[in-house]
């Protein structure tokens, strides 16, 4: 069914072309949008290759500040009496808030003035993160912040089962499930390169060890160098190697710890899909995702995965046929389901195999029809609820 065009303000506290989930699923859902048919304002803070005067009606951009420890990640900052005036004058048919921080904050305090819907999405576990530093009260504040923010918009889209029913037990509400997709003609086992293994130090029969993300210390890569020397002792016929793809805090350490390993830093495009179908086995030891992107990914390049049983390797992997799961947090199980898939080369092959067909499936045009309609379903909803917004002759702002 055909919708009307909306007008659509994206607020976001990162964007294309930063690297990381959150950025990349962004990318897309903007864009599908404007193919069909809508226009889309992208509210976020200056990059690093943004000129003094690049703003218009499609774009808003405000200052940032550097996060600490994630170089290239940054807090957007703008007054909320800023966007009021904005989207008084250009006013948005409704709001798409993926990150609640100070940017994301002052665009809902805005919107609420004006009367404008807003659904907003949940995309990083900040309360889990701080938990993982040890920062247990904090986390039970961000949890309590991020609870009272998503309490006032018309929806929360979350991006996997699981990370759905943990946010119903912490006392969400108004939650709905909308995947990620993948581009399966970016990231497809034809970009396969011998002279990438090459570089590698791998023959064509020898086992690629592929590791792809963001090297952070909530990503649980302490992982990575037991799983790794407990398959070579297992498989020592094996000429096995562990390759690394993504930059972070964590790099200089793991180097450390990995001396052995390749750690290619970070790629994008075309040059990210050719590292992944250059690999063979793919190790996401994370336990602190929303979603991961990076599992659909590997899958849709035909990469065995192996995983805990959450986020999207819950939703995309069936143990034994399109990959290999683990109990969250079960660290000898994920040791186990990758041994076992280089047990046999059969195995290997036919999971591979499995991996790529499943994947090649879920593509992005039907994950932003998706989003398209809980974006009319919240201007639907605001149109039928909301009080008419007065404001009193002489006054320039209203009152709440």
């Amino acid at each position: 069914m055909n919708m009307p065009a909306l007008r659509i303000a994206l607020v976001s506290e990162t964007f294309p072309p930063e690297i990381n989930g959150v950025a990349n699923t962004l990318g897309h859902l903007s864009e599908g949008l404007r193919q069909r048919g809508h226009q889309v304002e992208i509210v976020r803070p200056r990059q690093a290759g943004d000129g003094r005067d690049e703003s218009d009606q499609d774009l808003l951009l405000c200052r940032g500040w550097a996060l600490p420890g994630y170089p290239g990640l940054q807090w957007g900052e703008v007054s909320m009496h800023t966007l009021w005036r904005r989207w008084r004058k250009l006013r948005p048919d409704v709001l798409y808030i993926a990150t609640e921080g100070p940017l994301g904050l002052s665009a809902l305090r805005a919107a609420r003035r004006l009367g404008i819907a807003v659904v907003s999405g949940f995309h990083t576990n900040f309360p889990q993160y701080s938990g993982q530093y040890g920062l247990g009260l904090l986390a039970r504040l961000l949890t309590h912040y991020l609870r009272w923010f998503h309490r006032r918009t018309a929806a929360t889209l979350v991006p996997s089962a699981s990370q759905q029913l943990e946010l119903e037990r912490r006392g969400f509400e108004r939650l709905a499930l909308m995947a990620r997709g993948v581009d399966a003609c970016l990231f497809n086992p034809a970009r396969r390169s011998q002279a990438l293994r090459d570089s590698w130090g791998l023959g064509p029969h020898d086992i690629a060890v592929l590791h792809v993300g963001r090297l952070a210390a909530e990503k649980n890569l302490g992982l990575l160098r037991p799983c790794l020397q407990t398959l070579q002792n297992t498989y020592p016929q094996l000429r096995l190697r562990l390759v690394v793809v993504g930059d972070g805090p964590q790099r200089a350490t793991l180097e450390q710890q990995l001396p052995e390993a390749v750690f290619c830093g970070a790629q994008q495009g075309e040059s990210l899909a050719e590292h992944y179908a250059s690999g063979d086995l793919f190790l996401f030891p994370s336990l602190t995702e929303t979603f991961g992107n990076v599992v659909l990914e590997a899958l849709a390049s035909g990469l065995a995965v192996v995983a805990y049983d959450e986020a999207a390797a819950a939703q995309h992997i069936r143990h034994g046929h399109s990959g290999a799961l683990a109990m969250p947090g079960d660290q000898a199980a994920f040791i186990d389901a990758a041994c076992w898939l280089l047990e046999e080369h059969e195995t290997l092959r036919r999971v591979r195999l499995n991996a790529r067909q499943h994947a090649s499936r879920q593509g992005w045009p039907a994950i932003v029809e998706q989003f398209e309609a809980h974006l009319q379903s919240a201007c639907n909803q605001a149109l039928a609820t909301a009080p008419a917004l007065t404001i009193k002759p002489g006054s320039t702002m209203p009152r709440g």
